[in-house]
């Protein structure tokens, strides 16, 4: 089954619904784009309701009916071993950032810190299926981006510590994770801003391949944002430009209904944000991002379509954070029955129960797991209190393009140390 554009009917087969309430919907109601929609919305009577969403299919219930498109006769969607490690990616994201709470309001982070808690099965779900030479752009929520690309704990939390063995020498901080191994090329503070950046990088693949001949630059970048970036001009050009050059991109909506205490619904004039991608000849997919499986077989098709050379997707996948918009936010805008609802469906618990369910895990397997991530999240928080600050002479590096021409003075040594420089007063 394919993410096809939307000249092409999907051959998606009638679903009953989960709700007793409702009647079956007749397959001629099936858009050509399938992700779940109704077991994500949160329909219990709170002041903000949405209006109803199209019905759309589950991605796993499809695919479970239609036997030719799994490879396992079991009609599981993953093996043992994928299980495995997309429990311990989110695993790991989970507590990394339960710990980046402990340690700002100890005072070890400074500035704003947005946590990931609730997301989790987006970031897995998508970037666990990239290669190394794939590239993530990401937003201010960046930290479990760079840790499901592989970027080590230690890197990451020495960075919300300011320290220089930070991934970027202390100098990014919580907004800014960028690592150029694992080509994360950024987390992006305003909105919007980073979609540009990577529809560039998705340029760069094409250009790399159809013109400079290289012949394995089959490589797809990810750009993942919020909901309220959806309203942004970038976001139009970005989808324009990448649909009229079959760019390899896919853009990915993590929308967890809020943009800081502004509801989504309240913010735009169409909340289902997936049709935008037919309204510029890509495909729109709307899927469930409170479950894993479901992220990972959407994202695996769309992720597969840019590498072939088929141009870009645009998947908005519905979740919610657990936690406020930032750490500093007291997170009293949101209904608590809304709240409490989407804590039900926490996307690790989901998992671990499909796993547990289907015997692809053991109770065992799984606590040795989470022993180990906690093993290695407590050694990063020593290995970022004991390391180093940056030195002062690194202040003005990565500011100019050619830093002798400001940065360093005549005698060598960088302005900044010269007091009077730091004083306004020096002569340059």
């Amino acid at each position: 089954m394919s993410l096809s554009t939307p000249k092409v009917s999907a051959q998606l087969l009638p679903l009953p619904l989960r709700s007793n309430a409702n009647p079956i919907i007749p397959s001629s109601q099936f858009t050509p784009f399938f992700g779940s929609t109704l077991k994500s919305r949160f329909n219990a009577p709170i002041h903000l309701s949405s209006p109803p969403r199209s019905i759309v299919a589950s991605v796993s219930d499809a695919l479970k009916l239609n036997n030719n498109n799994l490879t396992s006769p079991s009609n599981l969607l993953i093996t043992k071993e994928e299980g495995l490690v997309l429990y311990e990616d989110m695993i790991l994201g989970r507590t990394f950032e339960d710990m980046c709470a402990q340690m700002y309001y100890r005072g070890k982070m400074f500035g704003f810190v947005h946590l990931y808690n609730g997301q989790e099965a987006i970031s897995t779900g998508f970037i666990k299926l990239l290669k190394k030479e794939d590239s993530v752009v990401s937003t201010y929520r960046d930290h479990v981006h760079a840790l499901s690309k592989g970027v080590p704990a230690r890197a990451v939390m020495s960075e919300l510590f300011g320290k220089a063995t930070g991934c970027c020498r202390g100098q990014g901080g919580s907004m800014h994770m960028f690592s150029k191994e694992h080509n994360v090329i950024g987390g992006f503070a305003f909105i919007g801003e980073g979609i540009p950046v990577a529809t560039g990088a998705a340029f760069s693949s094409k250009y790399r391949r159809e013109v400079l001949k290289e012949a394995d630059a089959d490589y797809v970048t990810l750009a993942f944002f919020g909901d309220g970036t959806c309203n942004n001009g970038q976001f139009y050009e970005c989808l324009n430009m990448a649909a009229l050059w079959k760019l390899p991109i896919v853009f990915v909506v993590e929308n967890n209904l809020w943009a800081i205490g502004m509801s989504h619904i309240r913010a735009t004039s169409d909340p289902e944000i997936w049709k935008k991608g037919p309204a510029f000849g890509m495909p729109g997919v709307h899927v469930d991002g409170m479950d894993v499986l479901k992220v990972r077989e959407v994202a695996k098709e769309a992720i597969g379509r840019a590498r072939r050379g088929e141009g870009p997707s645009l998947i908005e996948c519905e979740t919610y954070r657990f936690r406020g918009h930032s750490l500093a936010d007291p997170d009293e805008l949101r209904d608590p029955a809304e709240k409490a609802h989407y804590a039900g469906r926490d996307p690790i618990s989901t998992l671990k129960k499909y796993m547990l369910e289907n015997k692809l895990a053991s109770e065992q397997e799984l606590k040795t797991i989470e022993k180990k991530i906690d093993e290695i999240i407590e050694e990063a928080v020593e290995f970022a209190d004991e390391s180093p600050v940056p030195p002062r002479s690194q202040l003005l590096e990565n500011v100019f393009a050619d830093p002798k021409g400001f940065g360093i003075g005549p005698d060598g040594r960088y302005r900044c140390e010269d007091p009077k420089f730091t004083e306004g007063t020096a002569q340059v």
